[in-house]
């Protein structure tokens, strides 16, 4: 058995539970959630554009939905969707499925939200090119100020969508 000092120096045994290889009986606690932010860090929050061609994005501009007031935010722990006078925001959490769609018809995308009559999805676009289509665990609101339609996903047309799924998936991975 491998001996320690003493502090006369002289050298006694390890006790059991130090040698080598030794596991506890019982297992030790673990945290249950995240360590907290260190002070002064800063959220990791990315921005997406969305891509105007006309003549559909001239639609979306007499909308309100001008470039200045449009994005899509990815933060650390939500979802924001600007388009105008209208948002949508949910936490990451609430993000089921994320999918590239399109092209989509001129008259599903232009103008403002459009509400699909099928499934009460909300289309946030401004090109018939292609967008993302996010579907939610739970509806969220959106166009409707009063919030009596909730929304199961919403489509965005923004300028990278195979980057904005990229970011979407690793951010929802990140957050559950």
């Amino acid at each position: 058995m491998p001996t320690l000092p003493t502090p006369d120096g002289a050298l006694g045994p390890i006790p059991a539970g130090n040698q080598p290889g030794h596991h506890p009986k019982v297992e030790q606690d673990k945290p249950r959630r995240r360590p907290p932010k260190p002070k002064g860090s800063v959220p990791r929050t990315t921005t997406w554009d969305f891509r105007y061609d006309w003549p559909v994005a001239g639609a979306s501009l007499l909308a309100g939905a001008l470039p200045r007031a449009t994005e899509v935010e990815v933060g650390e722990t939500h979802l924001r969707i600007r388009y105008g006078v209208w948002s949508l925001r949910t936490e990451l959490t609430n993000i089921d499925e994320v999918t590239i769609t399109g092209p989509y018809s001129p008259t599903k995308v232009g103008g403002p939200p459009r509400l699909s009559l099928r499934d009460r999805g909300i289309t946030f676009g401004t090109t018939t090119a292609g967008g993302v289509c996010i579907r939610f665990h739970r509806p969220v609101r959106a166009a409707d100020p009063l919030g009596l339609v909730r929304h199961p996903a919403a489509t965005v047309t923004v300028e990278d969508p195979e980057a904005l799924k990229k970011e979407l998936e690793a951010a929802v991975r990140r957050a559950s």
